[in-house]
């Protein structure tokens, strides 16, 4: 049962981080220079593809850095207070979206039956939950992984929509990843 769970794991969540990085590849520059709003959806959900598969969360560095901003400094178009320090090209992004799946591959073959249940962070008086908040102390591995798919999945729609808004075009559905576990 556990490998048959990891391979369709990984299928579906390989296949939105394929769909992320399609979409984030069909924007033109001007898009993605002009309007914040879709490289700002775009770097959120890269960062917190990473983030969320990060076992535990613990000294989180991504390469295309971050400052948490306060409230009232957020840009109009940003999704929350996790802001790039720059406005990353879309190969940066790419690039980075790329070692996410990387990784989530990584997770996913390296599961096993007690890990799935582990919890995804360990309440401490140093737990830090800046990212998360209060709710990432109730998820197991398991349930981070399939959140994080839903996460991807949730952005990727939102992207393809604002290229269709734009430019009246979206990458097609990708149903499963092409490779295997």
């Amino acid at each position: 049962m556990l490998t048959t769970l990891k391979h369709c794991l990984w299928k579906n969540f390989a296949a939105s981080i394929d769909m992320l990085k399609n979409a984030i590849e069909m924007c033109p520059d001007e898009l993605w220079y002009n309007n914040k709003k879709f490289f700002y959806n775009a770097y959120h959900c890269a960062v917190f593809t990473d983030y969320y598969l990060t076992i535990p969360p613990v000294n989180f560095f991504p390469p295309p850095g971050y400052t948490l901003t306060e409230p009232d400094k957020i840009p109009a178009d940003a999704v929350d207070d996790v802001v790039p320090n720059k406005l990353y090209s879309r190969a940066e992004l790419i690039d980075y979206v790329q070692y996410a799946r990387e990784k989530c591959r990584s997770v996913i073959s390296n599961l096993t039956e007690e890990k799935l249940n582990e919890s995804w962070i360990a309440s401490t008086e140093t737990t830090d939950l800046s990212l998360s908040g209060m709710d990432a102390l109730k998820y197991s591995i398991l349930e981070i992984l399939f959140y994080n798919l839903r996460h991807v999945q949730h952005h990727a729609a939102q992207l393809n929509f604002m290229l269709r808004q734009a430019i009246n075009a979206a990458p097609d559905y990708v149903s499963q990843a092409e490779d295997d576990l």
